[in-house]
């Protein structure tokens, strides 16, 4: 096989009280890849989106990780990637990682599958790099294994999956930019020890609720200490989407990464669709643009296109 095409997941990271740590993959939307085989020991870079990203591999997501692979696979030839995004860069969903694993997990199905899902994060995680400025892998790591994961380690890579009965998830984007580099600049340095305490209490259940299927103590345990109460200033409306998301009957939720998007979760697609029209009511106010995801939580990551 010469050639693949393959979805890469869109991702909610940090999860209210998982900050770096904790993610989920989406059912959509995904971004559309083909990856192909060339014989020339190089990257190319080919965009079929508006997005106006380079096409230089050192400079893009995707190239760096395929880099990455190539180099890590000691390969004596190259690929060729044409990707549709469909993922907006900027959006708080994991649009960086979704081009990072997209080829990682293509081109190793195209090479024999050599590389551990946990060697794909590691390779990914060389284009996430570029994007955010850091090696994290909460994006990652659901984005390969799909389902909802855990990363207990970067250094090294440790990635727990987490067992977890049906839920939905409904994303508000509003049409509004945050750098993540500016996002994570405004996170305190220090934070009281109540407050950690009280984060490390509630991933902790959530983790146990996710795995037995207690719903209450998910809604419960969906609260965060101490990146949301400096980070919600950022997106305009927060405190009055998630108060009517939770009447609309969420369990609960909060923001995307590092923003813009919102999440809330839900455990019924009908539930989950009345919550996205709750948001929009709100956001209609506010005179800012915004779309609106409603997907179940998808237990596959990065796949094969149908």
């Amino acid at each position: 096989m010469d050639e693949i095409s393959v979805l890469s997941p869109a991702t909610v990271a940090n999860v209210v009280c998982g900050f770096d740590c904790l993610g989920f993959a989406l059912g959509e939307p995904c971004d559309e890849m083909t990856v192909r085989k060339i014989a020339e020991r190089e990257i190319r870079i080919i965009n079929h989106d508006d997005f106006g990203l380079p096409t230089e591999p050192d400079r893009n997501v995707a190239g760096v990780a395929l880099s990455a692979f190539v180099d890590a696979a000691g390969l004596d030839h190259g690929f060729e990637v044409e990707s549709t995004k469909k993922i907006m860069p900027g959006s708080g969903i994991g649009s960086s990682a979704a081009s990072a694993c997209g080829v990682v997990v293509a081109a190793n199905m195209l090479t024999g599958d050599r590389f551990t899902n946990v060697e794909l994060v590691e390779l990914a995680m060389a284009g996430e790099a570029l994007a955010s400025g850091s090696r994290h892998a909460d994006n990652l790591a659901p984005c390969i294994f799909g389902g909802f994961t855990l990363v207990r380690s970067t250094e090294p890579l440790d990635i727990v999956e987490i067992d977890f009965p049906p839920l939905y998830a409904t994303i508000i984007h509003p049409q509004i930019e945050i750098k993540t580099s500016d996002a994570r600049a405004m996170l305190p340095k220090e934070v009281p020890l109540r407050n950690a305490i009280r984060n490390w209490s509630n991933l902790g259940a959530l983790v146990a609720a996710l795995s037995t299927g207690d719903f209450a103590l998910i809604a419960r345990s969906l609260e965060d200490a101490i990146v949301e109460p400096v980070r919600k200033s950022l997106i305009p409306g927060f405190d009055e989407v998630k108060a009517a998301c939770l009447d609309a009957g969420a369990l609960g939720g909060g923001i995307s990464g590092s923003g813009p998007s919102v999440f809330m979760l839900s455990r019924t697609n009908e539930v989950a669709k009345r919550v996205g029209e709750a948001m929009s009511r709100v956001f209609e106010q506010t005179k800012i643009g915004h779309k609106i995801h409603v997907s179940p939580i998808q237990r596959s990551g990065v796949r094969p296109a149908v």
